[in-house]
């Protein structure tokens, strides 16, 4: 057995009225793959900053020995000076810096106080093609997408002399295929001695390629399972035992059961987008959404399935008031009446919600509480006399903490404190009470962990038995396919087919995501 790399003892951390961590143990070994798995909330990413020097020695209580001595990293520079380099869920990217500039922010390529420029896009073309981006390092961050600049900060990563490598949800952004990338590289990592620790709801990927699994339940540590340790002639570990050390009890369904919606208008066509072709924001000569048209359909949960570039989330955010690109030609029509929805409060009128992939930076206002983020969508619901009643505000988001579980003290938590998986839940929340015709789902479980996501699926499910029309957008196969009616599949910006969900299969759909433009 390899010597420990790494060894947490006994961390505790507490914030104003809540403990975080409590003693908690984790030992990680040179050249090993150590998950970290737990419910969102339960301490994970607490804990990685705690070792990372985000949250600085004198913060928390416990000892931390890395490479056998100990360490107080007063700050997240400390950490690196050690070789430990931390990947957050959330991204810290410049965007209007180029990807060459974002990699080496902080560890620039210099010479006597110069910046090699020329050694500088060397190196980033070389991390680029290391982690399998093809984008030329002069391009801007924000021309391109999550998924894109999560491999970026991958990159960032391993410019860095990395002797522990930190992943916090490292493909959560990204397709099966590139995630599958990804995981291949940090195999090749553990190959070469760097020991990597990740954090990830993706049980698949933590059964691939993990060589110790350590699960936290509400900030304590409660079991390390062994993979490498299992005997040959046993099956590797399976995902129901991770998620019962997780939850605490089996988890038998994945999704709950559908109730159909029975009313009189069950069936008649809620949203049609016919014929909608929109360009690129920046490069207007490219066209990112072309001639697509699609239904949805009262109570109908629809999916649209599709590889990163596909243009899903185009589709929706044009769709969604114009909020992308360059509109083109389309018609939207909701409730068999055409709509024209060129700015976000018009599509609210109209009828339309859309859920963002991204709800840290579009769906969310961090720094207010959950009560203001639940009523941003509705407010004109809410005034008396051309005033927000606060009080009709508080209690809609009341009873909105209560019915969707938001685990939080008071409404009036900041937002940015909450895991994950509550803050999607406030996302929801907040289209919900602005009862929409139509409700866009752009990955609305990224970066949650089961428990949560069967929450989130008992949401949408019975908002199809509502009568709401669901138009689904998800990277993740076995999610559209046990959650879906029909779905949709694009590439390169066009529909390549429509599958029904007795039909549906990975295979059939990963065939039609992948076919050539016609």
């Amino acid at each position: 057995m390899t010597r420990p790399v790494l060894e947490m003892r006994g961390i505790t951390k507490t914030f104003p009225g809540v403990t975080a961590l409590s003693e908690v143990n984790l030992t990680v070994r040179a050249g090993e793959v150590h998950a970290i798995c737990g419910e969102n909330g339960a301490g994970k990413s607490t804990l990685m900053k705690v070792l990372s020097g985000v949250h600085p020695h004198g913060s928390y209580e416990g000892e931390i020995r890395f490479e056998g001595e100990p360490v107080a990293f007063k700050d997240i520079r400390a950490s690196e000076r050690h070789g430990i380099v931390i990947i957050h869920q959330e991204l810290a990217l410049v965007p209007y810096l180029s990807i060459a500039e974002n990699i080496f922010l902080g560890n620039e390529q210099a010479t006597r106080g110069v910046i090699d420029w020329n050694e500088t896009l060397r190196r980033a073309s070389a991390l680029l093609k290391r982690v399998g981006l093809r984008e030329k390092p002069q391009t801007p961050v924000a021309d391109i997408g999550v998924g894109k600049q999560q491999l970026v900060e991958i990159a960032k990563a391993l410019a860095k002399e990395v002797k522990l490598l930190i992943l916090d949800e490292p493909t959560a952004a990204l397709n099966d295929e590139d995630s599958a990338k990804l995981l291949d590289l940090i195999l090749e990592l553990r190959d070469q001695g760097i020991a990597c620790i990740i954090i990830s709801h993706k049980l698949n990927e933590i059964r691939r390629i993990t060589d110790a699994v350590t699960i936290l339940r509400d900030g304590r540590t409660i079991e390390t399972l062994t993979v490498r340790e299992t005997p040959a002639d046993e099956p590797r570990l399976s995902e129901d035992r991770i998620i019962r050390g997780m939850v605490g009890r089996d988890l038998d369904q994945r999704f709950p059961d559908r109730t159909p919606y029975e009313g009189e208008d069950a069936g008649k066509v809620a949203l049609a987008v016919r014929g909608w072709t929109v360009r690129h924001p920046v490069d207007h000569q490219r066209t990112v959404v072309d001639d697509v048209s699609l239904t949805v359909r009262r109570g109908e949960i629809v999916g649209i399935a599709g590889l990163m570039g596909a243009g899903r989330t185009e589709l929706a955010m044009s769709v969604f008031g114009r909020s992308y690109g360059q509109y083109v030609a389309g018609t939207v029509e909701v409730g068999g009446r055409e709509v024209v929805t060129k700015t976000v409060s018009a599509a609210i009128d109209a009828g339309l919600a859309y859920c963002t992939e991204d709800r840290k930076s579009y769906g969310l206002n961090l720094i207010d509480n959950i009560n203001r983020n639940i009523s941003l969508a509705s407010l004109p619901g809410m005034r008396r006399r051309g005033v927000v009643d606060e009080h009709h505000e508080r209690r809609v988001a009341e009873r909105y903490r209560t019915t969707m579980n938001i685990k939080a003290p008071t409404v009036f938590e900041q937002v940015g404190r909450l895991s994950g998986g509550n803050q999607q839940k406030v996302v929801l929340s907040k289209w919900i009470h602005a009862d929409p015709e139509v409700l866009i789902l752009d990955e609305p479980t990224r970066g949650i962990d089961v428990g949560a996501k069967y929450e989130i699926y008992t949401v949408i499910d019975r908002l199809a038995a509502e009568g709401k029309a669901v138009l689904f957008i998800s990277s993740e196969l076995p999610e559209l396919l046990g959650m879906c009616d029909r779905i949709y599949t694009m590439a390169e910006g066009r529909l390549t087919g429509e599958v029904a969900r007795a039909e549906a299969t990975q295979e059939v759909l990963m065939r039609q995501m992948t076919m050539n433009r016609s």
